[in-house]
């Protein structure tokens, strides 16, 4: 794999010791391919172990599972992924609260369904639904995608009745 075995230098100040006196055990030092000199770590161990027919460690496991939950690959809020969206149309309730934690002081709220018939006029629905229209009818984009389904656009104006 490009990685070689290189002996670790003494620190300059002298020997260091821990509180019981004792030297701490020295890390395995290993060449790259860039040509950098690191301690060995756990991706190296895992890396190592990888088809060698031995199971990682409980602690490499634990520091994997830490550094996954550290990563920035982690999982996006759901509002942006399919499990935040409603298939008909806009976001659902996990969507929406989602959206509402990684912005605080938002007022996002779920669509209002409710025909323009059952809605008394001039209500607080009302009006939300009717600015909501007018806003998202304005926007460009197409109403149908090239396989003939509707967009994400479509399915948000016919779910708030525009």
């Amino acid at each position: 794999m490009g990685v070689k075995k290189v002996e670790p230098t003494a620190p300059k100040s002298g020997i260091m010791s821990n509180k019981s006196g004792q030297t701490p055990p020295k890390k395995e030092m290993i060449k790259r391919k860039d040509g950098s000199v690191s301690q060995r770590g756990l991706w190296d161990n895992i890396r190592a172990n990888r088809g060698s027919g031995n199971k990682p460690t409980k602690n490499m496991l634990k520091e994997e599972k830490k550094i996954k939950k550290e990563s920035p690959l982690r999982k996006t809020a759901a509002w942006t992924r399919k499990e935040g969206k409603d298939p008909k149309g806009g976001l659902n309730a996990k969507g929406v609260a989602s959206y509402r934690r990684e912005n605080p002081g938002s007022k996002l709220q779920t669509a209002v369904t409710k025909k323009p018939s059952e809605l008394k006029a001039g209500s607080k629905d009302a009006k939300r639904r009717k600015s909501f229209c007018a806003r998202m009818s304005g926007m460009p984009g197409a109403m149908k995608k090239p396989n003939g389904e509707p967009t994400r656009k479509k399915l948000a104006l016919d779910k708030w009745n525009c």
